[in-house]
């Protein structure tokens, strides 16, 4: 899909969810979730494990069914519809790709299933090939493939039967560091080619920041803030979401609780006195532990110079009011 094609779209959202539950017993895995995923956009289910992401994207895959509440896809009511009536396909971690096939064969594997003719097939597999940078690997079996190319293979697949949203269950998290980062660039740039909607699940919050246009954190089967990556890091709604996207710093200051990020606080001639208690150094920036005088644990990333700070020395900290922001204790969105 086009650009152009996108933009030319409906306003209606590609994806609503709205009040939907769904318990395993006794358990709630999912406890009322609302969001809707913009049409042609890349919006990202962010928690820890057992926090309700992954069930929630199998209720919109149809993998599940909820126990209450209504799942739209473009307008229309899909909440008791099979997995195969929807308009989605899902990429999961493990790939899942036939070994006695080509990869040509992997990715037109669908279309033969639809009974899509041969020729037309050749082209679309052609066509989706060249997209995931594969054009050269058709012949290949995927033994003979790496990871990275692997996974594209898996994306190839889903992706040649033009499905409207495209599902991905934490598809990055069996590769290395450096794989995983390259391929998070080579997934943002190719939602933004395709102009399809993906929604992404993961537990890396880096993943999360780097992709996605708009992010829904979960907790305990609910979310606690939705917004884009900018506003979820530097203004989080809740205590949750500030310990658990990036690293932060919980402070009371006139019996609020406020949180401020580490890079937002300087070392300054004027600021609150503290001792350094520990000193990290991480390559580009250094992690300074400090401890204020009411007995307050701070972490302050400061980039990395000539001659650190060292442990035991007595630094003043200071941050602007406008980095610190006052938190909920719980649950914030609706």
């Amino acid at each position: 899909m086009t650009e152009a094609a996108a933009a030319a779209r409906p306003a209606t959202a590609d994806v609503e969810v709205v009040g939907v539950r769904k318990a395993y017993g006794t358990v709630e895995a999912v406890a009322g979730v609302d969001f809707e995923v913009a049409a042609g956009s890349f919006f990202t289910l962010l928690g820890p494990s057992g926090s309700g992401k992954t069930t929630t994207l199998r209720l919109v895959a149809g993998f599940e069914r909820p126990d209450a509440g209504t799942i739209r896809l473009a307008g229309a009511d899909i909440t008791g519809l099979p997995p195969y009536t929807r308009d989605v396909n899902t990429v999961f971690q493990d790939y899942a790709l036939f070994p006695h096939m080509t990869v040509a064969e992997n990715v037109g594997y669908g279309l033969r299933v639809r009974k899509v003719g041969r020729a037309e097939r050749r082209r679309r597999v052609s066509e989706v090939l060249e997209t995931v940078r594969l054009a050269e690997y058709g012949d290949r079996k995927p033994i003979q493939l790496s990871g990275g190319q692997r996974q594209r293979v898996a994306l190839a697949r889903s992706i040649v039967n033009r499905p409207r949203v495209l599902l991905l269950d934490e598809p990055l998290g069996a590769l290395d560091l450096k794989l995983r980062q390259e391929m998070q660039g080579f997934l943002k740039s190719l939602q933004r080619e395709l102009g399809m909607t993906f929604v992404y699940v993961t537990h890396d919050q880096e993943e999360a920041l780097t992709m996605s246009d708009r992010i829904a954190v979960f907790n305990h089967g609910r979310i606690e803030q939705i917004g884009a990556p900018e506003e979820v890091y530097d203004r989080p709604a809740t205590e949750f979401v500030a310990g658990f996207v990036g690293t932060s710093n919980i402070v009371e200051r006139g019996g609020r609780r406020l949180c401020v990020r580490p890079e937002r606080i300087a070392f300054a001639a004027d600021g609150e006195p503290a001792t350094v208690d520990d000193v990290v150094f991480v390559g580009a920036f250094t992690r300074y532990l400090v401890s204020t005088e009411d007995g307050a644990r701070l972490s302050v990333v400061q980039q990395a110079g000539p001659e650190p700070l060292a442990r035991g020395a007595a630094v003043r900290l200071a941050w602007r009011d406008e980095d610190a922001f006052e938190l909920r204790a719980g649950n914030a969105y609706s």
